[in-house]
């Protein structure tokens, strides 16, 4: 029960940072390689750099998905599931 407990809290720091990251350092796919998304950090960087930075939108909306997202859901599909986009 305790670990649990331990999990989600983890679950909810990940949330709130990466969300927060992707809104601030979103062209940067900072948020993606904090998650642990090395490629899809790398793939987002190169977008934003080809298209003058407009490839920040896409980490905008995904740092407004992650705050939206409850604590339980984030955990299973960013962190349990490893979905990678959106």
């Amino acid at each position: 029960m305790g670990n649990t407990e331990l999990n989600l809290g983890k679950a909810e720091n990940k949330k709130v940072t990466a969300g927060i990251l992707g809104i601030v350092l979103g062209s940067f796919g900072v948020h993606k390689f904090y998650l642990g998304y090395s490629k899809e950090g790398i793939i987002q960087l190169v977008v934003s750099v080809v298209t003058c930075g407009l490839g920040g939108i896409i980490g905008f909306v995904e740092g407004i998905i992650y705050l939206t997202k409850s604590d339980d859901e984030f955990y299973q599909t960013y962190q349990v599931g490893k979905k990678p986009w959106f």
